[in-house]
């Protein structure tokens, strides 16, 4: 499932992998900013996306394995144990907000980059 998370990630138009905290995260920006990070841990794994705060609320509410951001903004983070319990379709719609997310506050200029 994390080799998954990965490549949806990777796949996203303008995203960049990178490894500031070190080896143990894959980090996921696109024009700079973070919209993903995946832990590179023992498995299960974890990834953990940028979210819509009354949404981050929601969907905690929803599965026990989506938790307040670890080491992130608690309002605007989620951290999902990508243990199999939240459906694939589901994650992938975290995915595309996330990163929906990160691009519609970036400049204008940056946005026509990755739309053009």
């Amino acid at each position: 499932m994390r080799d998954q998370v990965i490549d949806d990630c990777a796949a996203k138009t303008g995203a960049v992998e990178d490894y500031p905290f070190g080896d143990g995260v894959a980090v996921f920006k696109v024009a700079g900013r973070m919209f993903a990070l995946v832990s590179l841990g023992p498995p299960p794994g974890a990834v953990s996306l940028k979210c819509d705060p009354d949404l981050a609320v929601e969907l905690r509410d929803r599965h026990a394995a989506i938790t307040p951001g670890y080491h992130l903004n608690k309002r605007h983070w989620n951290t999902v144990a990508l243990d199999g319990s939240v459906p694939d379709d589901e994650l992938q719609e975290m995915i595309d907000h996330s990163y929906d997310l990160v691009v519609a506050r970036l400049p204008r200029a940056k946005r026509n980059t990755l739309t053009s």
